[in-house]
């Protein structure tokens, strides 16, 4: 019996790996997000294999059968939409589940939006924090007030529809000097990452038509900044 978590392409389907084909076809079930997007996906690597939806609305009425079928011995893949599995998608309780029962766990080495986004983005990648998205209404300026003392580089997901309130908060809160660079659609065609001060990306986005999932990576509280306030 084994859970295994398959990192899927974030975008260009090439970047699916040979051992992620591999557990694949070797498994018994496959949890998807949305059975709809990995059905299209098994179609294209033409892999057929019984799906089965795991998502945040389900997870918890769902888990307890999932960890039956591992105990009868089953193979049992979870994927996500698109990149690892756990990384702002559902994951974490059944992993925790599994860990509970004694069962093997394996994720494999693979697609993620955040990795790539922050390599090119020209700030400090030695240290930083994984914020993933932010709360949409509650929470969300605690949140934001919280980070303001952050050094480390900031890493945050964001929808099309959010990602210039985002930029604004962030403005508002950490100042329009502080550099970000924001990329979006990593891995497909239109990918573009844009860098520089807030003030100035936001003067960009005012006059752009925002498209795709974006990954925005801020610039931390600089200890110079720290010195000169003590």
């Amino acid at each position: 019996m084994s859970l295994v978590l398959v990192p899927t392409p974030i975008g260009n389907l090439r970047d699916i790996t040979l051992r992620a084909l591999d557990e694949l076809k070797a498994a018994d079930l496959i949890l998807a997000e949305d059975t709809r997007n990995t059905g299209l996906l098994l179609k294209h690597l033409e892999i057929s294999k019984p799906l089965q939806s795991h998502h945040i609305f389900n997870e918890h009425k769902t888990i307890l059968r999932i960890i039956d079928q591992l105990k009868e011995g089953k193979k049992i893949v979870l994927v996500s939409d698109a990149g690892t599995p756990a990384i702002s998608d559902p994951g974490y309780l059944l992993v925790r589940e599994a860990i509970k029962n004694d069962i093997e766990i394996t994720c494999l080495p693979g697609a993620t939006a955040f990795v790539p986004a922050l390599v090119v983005s020209g700030l400090p990648t030695e240290s930083f924090v994984f914020e993933g998205f932010l709360p949409v209404k509650k929470g969300r300026q605690t949140k934001l007030k919280e980070l303001q003392e952050e050094t480390r580089t900031m890493i945050f997901y964001e929808s099309p529809h959010r990602v210039l309130r985002t930029l604004e908060d962030f403005k508002n809160n950490f100042g329009e000097n502080r550099r970000v660079s924001v990329s979006r659609e990593i891995s497909k065609l239109y990918e573009e990452t844009l860098r520089g001060e807030l003030s100035e990306i936001l003067t960009i986005f005012a006059t752009k038509l925002i498209k795709g999932e974006f990954v925005i990576i801020l610039e931390g509280k600089s200890n110079k900044k720290l010195k000169d306030e003590k």
